[in-house]
């Protein structure tokens, strides 16, 4: 359940729901974890703070695509390890 914040006035529960509504046709449902919905007179501003995911790097590294070293061998370690590294 996501939390819900309204500041500045109030709404009324259809309202609220139909923002909530709103969160999770925009983004999958439990991608968001807060809704803050700022009432300035007839206009209404929503924030949404979405939960972190985790982000997967790949890089080319000596020919092959990785996120990680982890299942290399020694040699294929020691040949990235020898390569020179363009900044």
């Amino acid at each position: 359940m996501m939390q819900v914040n309204v500041t500045g006035g109030t709404i009324s529960s259809q309202e609220r729901e139909a923002y909530i509504a709103r969160a999770n046709s925009k983004y999958p449902i439990g991608s968001v974890e807060a809704l803050d919905i700022h009432v300035d007179g007839d206009y209404v501003d929503l924030r949404y703070h979405l939960v972190p995911r985790h982000f997967s790097r790949i890089r080319r590294i000596t020919g092959y695509l990785v996120g990680d070293m982890d299942r290399w061998n020694d040699a294929k370690t020691a040949e990235e390890a020898d390569r020179v590294k363009h900044i």
